[in-house]
């Protein structure tokens, strides 16, 4: 009888994956058509066209809400099969439902994920400090024309601040639970599966950090972000699951970290996560592979607080970026692009630089290999 070398379960939980670092291309500062090209937050590759796209979280204050076409030009050798070039070809306002670009201050647009129907779908993390809740919702993409929202459960919806000449509806000197996204904490990870053009497609975004009511009083234990999976088609936008995600426990020298991209590798709930960090050491960031399969369904459960015992989705660190040896910037967008000249496939990181002078718009290029 033939002896087979005994498989532990976490090694069937999770895909063989690993990245390869190629290389880094720093963006020019740049205007294209007016518009300062910065604060990249989000990233999506068209693989008919063979461009990417990308979102600026400028909140209309430096130009419209907006989104970038690039060119990302490889190296044709396949001893070096670079990032070589990034050209800005295109840019798209994005339309509110009325049909006007976003006024400055209401929108803060993170995420950024291609459907396949020529439309983009936006995560904006929302505008706390005036109530402007957070959304997901499909554009044009040639045209950045508002089509339909997502939904979202109410309890990713902050409570309102209460009107001063209506009486509160709770009990004098109890103020009401915080709950809902956390301010500049909602929806910046973003991704679609999708088989064919026509068919209804997934889609999954994951909270930046905990919910409000989800936030636990010990900051060195892992926080509890959410994870969420639709089902999207001709009828009305579906949420099929929640499931509960663990970001990494904040230990010194980090001071904030927290979910900034996410993308698929199959269909089968495996995913590549990006958790950014930053603190006293500077800015740094982490790929993990996660798998939802084993994962419980929080749907139901309206604070975590209440019902800690919940299994949650599974990861695997696949790599830490500080081993790269070169300067970070503040990572936020990750895709998986086309075929590299060695026939590998790639992954692309960008960077978010603030519209700031101090930092850059930095491309990583990543040979992402599956055994």
């Amino acid at each position: 009888m033939a002896h087979f070398p005994a498989i532990a379960a976490s090694d069937r939980t999770f895909l063989n994956v690993s990245l390869d670092f190629i290389n880094e291309y720093k963006l020019p500062k740049q205007k294209f058509e007016n518009t300062p090209v910065g604060g990249l937050s989000g990233l999506t590759y068209d693989r008919f066209e063979n461009s990417f796209y990308a979102i600026s979280d400028d909140r209309s204050e430096f130009a419209p809400a907006r989104f970038y076409a690039l060119k990302l030009k490889f190296s044709s050798e396949p001893e070096h099969p670079n990032l070589d070039n990034v050209e800005v070809i295109g840019v798209d306002f994005l339309k509110d439902k009325t049909g006007n670009t976003y006024p400055k201050g209401e929108v803060d647009p993170e995420g950024i994920a291609l459907t396949g129907d020529r439309t983009v779908l936006i995560s904006s993390e929302g505008v706390t400090s005036k109530g402007i809740p957070p959304f997901i919702d499909e554009f044009d993409l040639l045209t950045g024309k508002w089509l339909r929202s997502l939904p979202i459960p109410q309890r990713y919806l902050f409570e309102p601040k209460p009107d001063p000449t209506e009486k509160p509806n709770f009990p004098k000197n109890k103020k009401p639970e915080p709950q809902g996204v956390r301010d500049n904490l909602g929806f910046e990870a973003l991704t679609v599966i999708r088989d064919s053009i026509g068919d209804p497609y997934r889609v999954f975004t994951i909270t930046e950090n905990t919910l409000a009511q989800d936030t636990q009083p010990d900051a060195i234990q892992p926080s509890e972000s959410r994870f969420l999976h639709y089902l999207v088609g001709n009828i009305a936008p579906l949420i099929v699951a929640e499931h509960r995600y663990l970001v990494e426990a904040m230990t010194p020298p980090v001071t904030q970290i927290g979910v900034n991209d996410l993308v698929a590798l199959d269909r089968g709930g495996h995913f590549l996560t990006l958790e950014r960090s930053n603190g006293t050491a500077g800015l740094s960031a982490k790929i993990w592979q996660i798998a939802t399969g084993s994962a419980d369904d929080t749907s139901s459960i309206k604070s975590f607080r209440s019902s800690p015992n919940v299994r949650s989705i599974r990861k695997n660190l696949v790599l830490d970026l500080a081993t790269l040896g070169i300067k970070l910037d503040n990572l936020e967008g990750m895709a998986i692009g086309p075929r590299l000249a060695d026939g590998s496939q790639s992954l692309i990181l960008v960077s978010d630089d603030n519209f700031s002078d101090r930092q850059f718009t930095q491309f990583l290029l990543f040979r992402l290999k599956r055994n």
